[in-house]
């Protein structure tokens, strides 16, 4: 059909043709177009429209409108409807949104409607326009994800040229100290600064798992894949590694509440949860206090307690105390990125988790993490 013959003056075209065109328009439209009478039920529907929500038109026709929304506006329509009669004001009519659509199968999906009243010889009519906007989404939020992304790793850079300094400079102050330590009398010196060493080491190590953890979370290339183990070996495992970042006088002692065979869970995330807290409690914790973990299951609920003598978290900083990048005021002067709990979390969700915290400042901090299994 040439723009001229769509175009041609009415009088030259009878009422069937006319009738044939607007037709031919409203099937080959790109957007979905469904009307509706004052009652809400459906009276035709377009090819695009069957398409987006999976229905076959007889399906839909002599149908409520109400089949293609969602809760808690499949509630609510006949509602609408009637303040609209009553009232003669529409949320929407005359009006375009962006609002969400279900599709036969269940699965949902936004689109932009815009709703106009029409009024015929003998009755009133509703007509929506639907426009997905399903790939605009994607694109949208692949752009957010990509910008937060970005803000990462600047704020990585940034931060990292902060960090690494002490560290990089403590490790080369070592280094150049220990070459003078060759009388065996300075064997206390030279393992005073190898200590130093280590400990800077360690903390460079921290930074970028920290970094790479986060990096790939927001990637999505960490996905839960549980197996079978048992939680006490996995315990000591970690206890026998966090026995070597100890303070003096440090100990990690360890309870349990009932005996814990097996839970089938994702070996690696629950690990790196452990090992993130107790870390954070050693750190956080001065000379000679003590650290405890204790572990129940209840219900196929494991949960594990991590219990610090440290510093604890002030209550004004304690609402912000998963968020990435944040430092509690009291904890600036210790070394860290302020991603751990951050990361903990993320892994929580994967595994269907939670945790919970309760902390004073100066007496120290309770974390407890429950994981169905």
């Amino acid at each position: 059909m040439t723009y001229r013959e769509l175009y041609m003056p009415i009088k030259s075209t009878s009422r069937f043709d006319l009738e044939s065109r607007y037709q031919a328009i409203i099937d080959n439209a790109v957007d979905g177009i469904i009307t509706i009478d004052d009652r809400g039920i459906i009276e035709s529907v377009n090819p695009s429209a069957i398409k987006m929500f999976g229905y076959a038109s007889t399906e839909l026709i002599g149908q409520n409108i109400k089949i293609l929304m969602p809760e808690p506006d499949r509630g609510n329509h006949d509602k609408y409807i009637g303040t609209y009669h009553e009232t003669g004001k529409g949320k929407i009519i005359g009006k375009g949104r962006e609002v969400i659509g279900k599709r036969k199968n269940g699965t949902m999906f936004p689109f932009l409607l815009s709703i106009s009243e029409v009024i015929l010889e003998n009755k009133k009519i509703f007509t929506g326009i639907i426009h997905d906007i399903s790939e605009l989404r994607e694109v949208k939020e692949a752009l957010a994800k990509e910008r937060d992304l970005s803000e990462l790793k600047s704020r990585f850079v940034t931060m990292a040229s902060h960090e690494f300094r002490t560290p990089l400079s403590t490790i080369l102050s070592s280094v150049s100290l220990i070459s003078r330590y060759n009388d065996p009398k300075d064997e206390d010196k030279r393992l005073k600064h190898v200590n130093r060493i280590k400990s800077s080491v360690n903390n460079l190590t921290s930074i970028l798992n920290d970094f790479l953890s986060l990096s790939r979370l927001e990637e999505g290339m960490v996905l839960n894949d549980p197996i079978e183990f048992s939680i006490q070996e996995l315990l000591y495992e970690v206890v026998d590694e966090m026995n070597s970042i100890l303070k003096e006088g440090q100990v990690i002692s360890i309870s349990k509440e009932n005996e814990i065979q097996k839970v089938f869970l994702d070996k690696n995330l629950v690990r790196n949860i452990m090992i993130n807290l107790v870390s954070n409690a050693i750190k956080y914790s001065g000379e000679g206090q003590e650290i405890r973990i204790q572990t129940a299951a209840t219900e196929q609920v494991l949960s594990i307690t991590i219990i610090d003598e440290g510093i604890g978290i002030p209550e004004e900083d304690q609402s912000y105390l998963f968020s990435r990048f944040f430092r509690a005021h009291n904890a600036t002067n210790i070394p860290g990125t302020g991603l751990g709990l951050n990361i903990v979390k993320k892994y929580l969700d994967l595994l269907r988790g939670r945790i919970e915290f309760t902390s004073k400042q100066s007496q120290g901090t309770t974390f407890i993490v429950q994981i169905p299994f």
